[in-house]
């Protein structure tokens, strides 16, 4: 019995173990130890997992401390929580002391759930960022002019600027140091010939009229204390701030100057005193380095015989270098980072590498966006190494196929200096979309000199898919990869071409799926940050965002993004922020929208871009030429107001504001009827009414009869109750009949196809449109 009873408590002790609770993955502002917060009340969050079921929080306890020391004894110096009694554990208000700029905080926490007491987490950390000009130390630096080999036009060649600054410390022990740092368009940090970090193409691009983003390192292990030498090195890109096409459509395509740079270094003692290195005109510049041009769309020129030398390293003879020059200000508010830099998330290796005569072709078998890193060998000083991108080859598989790439020329080019024997290379500020590469000027080249380096922003998976159906799960496969493809610091709409911009239409209700997808909250936060700042004083919203092309055309599809997403994040992360921040914005803009566009019948007629990119008639034709196909652009327009009515009634209730929440629904609510005035036809009896579509006796739809037409209606409950169940059953008859069982709708409708379909139970039809492998699919 004794041993029985030993067993049975052994059994349990296991089983406890086995379905502990503990929590981790803690979180600052959505981020992992960010280092640049500047909110006064920084919101935390943490994961719990168990191997149990039901494992609900019923409390919580945060430390927070100056220290990891005090931490690790439990004491909480700049906030003790105490138990709280809440089941929130994202975005929980911190309520300490008020932080000074650059205050590190050190934290963890631990949760009484449903299941047990969790212990405490692992050690986090968080750093405070320096909020407002009067609180940065140093200048903008750089240079206000082109050198006299830098060419400006269409296919702009601006050269690297490269910044340097040797100092001492004082002869002291090191405890912490910290490095805030903006360069523009794009900069990498070397300290004492180390990069500070795996970050690329940073900073993140914004509207800099409005905000340039700065990014906050740890380089406390980079630093040598006790008066010895030291060396900071700062490559500059020209990224979006010196635009890829110059004096190019001006009116069209803003430039916002020449490179420049903004550091704060803060060295902080053992003993307590700091020490700062900042930018100023003491630090050295010279563009006389090997990156001769960087442009996002035609690539990079690297010419190794310029190669700089041990140039981050203290000890450099730089006198031959220019003095920095005091920099333009840029207009924007100088913020920190937000949301996660691009890094080089995945690598390939080729599937295939055939030499056809004085050149290699390589097929990477997978499309992606990023560049490849070669090993360069068997060049002689002079040669140029010319590495071509495309996501196509011609039929015969010969020769690339760059006719979707427009003007973009997407070639990168190292010059050779005699000595690389194997070295690696691969460009630092210009990316690429890309499947296949040729490679020329080698006379040797094997898979294994090759690896492509996939580069995104660092948003982690949320999980994986895998079903019964190949279609699907190639679907699935190929959506990760160009949703991964096109996160660039903003949702841009193709990786490839002259082109590469945040069209607010492309990123609106797909966002909703691509959250499953990938970690994307602090992306698509910073988003909406873009689109507000880039509003027109009367409330217009771009088409883009940033608006690197001026197009304010007022579509009200493309605008919806901002209260769209905006929805998304909350509903989907628990972040009601981005609608907080950006409701008075949404208001200004659907003020704007009612007072410039709205029709004598009281429809909305802000439309520019229709269902964009229906599915024509044929393969070869780029937009449908039958109208039958093409749904009311006051129709979608108007569907859409109402849309966003409701989602504005939403977010007024969020904060309270009762009466606005009941004017926005008496305002839908006047539209709504307006819309099935116009545009609902209920046709009783065995005669149906002649329209371009087939119809049946007892049809009741919307405008045409397109797919489109009747989803929007029944995904916004626009139609009548009554009406409700055979408009949707006209639309199951006009996918099947008249569309013959294919997607008929463009990027309007096919936003909300899926889930409807899901919605009105008819998961049987989606699964058939998901899986089908006709033209159009």
């Amino acid at each position: 019995m004794l041993r029985k009873s030993f067993l049975l408590l052994s059994f349990l002790v296991a089983w406890s173990v086995q379905a502990g609770v503990n929590v981790g993955s803690l979180t600052v502002e959505g981020l992992p130890s960010p280092l640049n917060v500047e909110s006064s009340s920084p919101r935390l969050g943490w994961i719990i997992t168990s191997s149990d079921r039901d494992v609900m929080q019923t409390s919580y306890h945060i430390l927070v401390a100056s220290s990891p020391e005090l931490l690790d004894s439990g004491k909480g110096d700049i906030w003790d929580s105490g138990i709280v009694r809440s089941d929130q554990s994202v975005w929980v208000p911190y309520a300490g002391r008020k932080l000074a700029d650059n205050t590190r905080c050190y934290w963890k926490v631990k949760v009484a759930t449903t299941r047990g007491d969790s212990p405490w987490s692992e050690p986090a950390e968080w750093g405070m960022g320096i909020v407002g000009e009067g609180h940065w130390g140093g200048r903008w630096i750089g240079w206000e002019a082109p050198f006299e080999w830098d060419i400006e036009d269409s296919h702009s060649r601006m050269s690297s600027r490269y910044l340097r600054k040797e100092f001492d410390t004082a002869n002291k022990d090191i405890r912490r140091a910290t490095v805030h740092i903006s360069g523009l368009g794009m900069y990498e940090l070397y300290i004492n010939g180390k990069k500070v970090s795996d970050d690329v193409l940073a900073p993140a691009p914004t509207d800099y009229r409005r905000t340039t983003l700065y990014n906050s390192y740890d380089v406390t292990g980079l630093l040598k204390g006790n008066g010895e030498a030291n060396a900071v090195g700062v490559t500059l890109g020209n990224g979006r701030f010196y635009t890829m096409r110059q004096n190019y459509k001006p009116y069209k395509i803003p430039t916002f100057g020449y490179p420049k740079m903004r550091m704060n270094l803060i060295i902080e003692y053992t003993d307590g005193t700091k020490q700062r290195v900042n930018s100023d005109e003491k630090w050295a510049l010279t563009a006389q380095g090997p990156i001769r041009s960087n442009n996002e769309y035609d690539g990079e020129i690297y010419d190794a015989r310029l190669e700089l030398g041990d140039w981050t390293l203290p000890g450099y003879d730089d006198s031959g270098w220019l003095k920095a020059q005091r920099a333009e200000l840029p207009y924007g508010t100088l913020r920190g980072n937000t949301s996660p830099n691009m890094k080089v998330m995945r690598t390939l290796k080729p599937k295939r590498v055939r030499r056809l005569g004085d050149r290699y072709m390589v097929d990477f078998g997978q499309n992606m966006a990023g560049w490849i890193k070669i090993a360069v060998s068997d060049v002689t000083k002079g040669d140029t190494v010319t590495i071509r991108y495309s996501e196509l080859v011609t039929p015969d598989s010969t020769r690339l196929d760059v006719e979707n790439l427009r003007h973009a020329q997407s070639t990168d080019r190292y010059i050779a200096n005699g000595t690389e024997n194997g070295r690696q290379w691969s460009p630092k500020f210009s990316y690429h979309g890309f499947r296949f590469v040729e490679i020329s000027g080698m006379n040797n080249l094997s898979s294994d000199d090759i690896v492509a380096e996939v580069v995104f922003d660092n948003l982690p998976d949320n999980g994986s898919f895998t079903s019964s159906n190949p279609v699907m799960n190639a679907i699935h496969r190929n959506a990760w990869w160009g949703i991964s493809s096109n996160y660039k610091g903003v949702p841009v709409d193709c990786p490839q071409r002259d082109e590469r911009q945040p069209w607010t239409g492309d990123h609106c209700m797909g966002t909703w799926g691509e959250n499953f997808l990938f970690d994307n909250a602090m992306f698509y936060a910073k988003w909406m940050d873009d689109i507000r700042e880039s509003q027109r004083e009367d409330g217009c919203i771009p088409d883009i965002a940033p608006a690197y092309y001026n197009y304010y055309t007022s579509d009200m599809t493309w605008s919806s993004s901002l209260p769209v997403v905006c929805d998304m994040l909350y509903e989907q992360t628990g972040n009601s922020m981005p609608v907080i921040r950006n409701y008075g914005a949404m208001k200004k803009w659907m003020n704007h929208i009612r007072a410039d566009f709205t029709s004598k019948e009281g429809l909305i007629t802000a439309d520019k871009y229709g269902d964009w990119c229906v599915p024509p008639e044929k393969p070869d034709l780029i937009h449908s030429q039958d109208p039958a196909r093409k749904t009311d652009g006051t129709l979608i327009a108007s569907a859409y107001y109402y849309k966003v009515c409701q989602l504005m009634a939403k977010f007024a209730r969020m904060q309270g504001l009762d009466s606005e929440a009941q004017e926005w629904l008496s305002d839908g609510e006047k539209v709504k009827n307006a819309f099935n005035r116009k545009f609902l036809t209920v046709n009783k009896g065995t005669s149906p009414v002649k329209t371009p579509h087939i119809l049946y006796p007892d049809s009741i739809f919307y405008g045409n009869n397109t797919a489109t037409a009747n989803i929007l209606p029944l995904a916004f409950d626009m139609v009548p109750e009554e009406y409700r169940q055979a408009v949707a059953d006209n639309l199951i008859k006009t996918i099947i009949l008249t569309n013959n069982g294919a997607i008929s709708t463009g990027v309007i409708g096919v936003n909300w196809l899926m889930r409807e379909l899901s919605r009105i139970g008819r998961g049987d039809v989606a699964a058939m449109l998901a899986s089908n492998t006709k033209y159009p699919s």
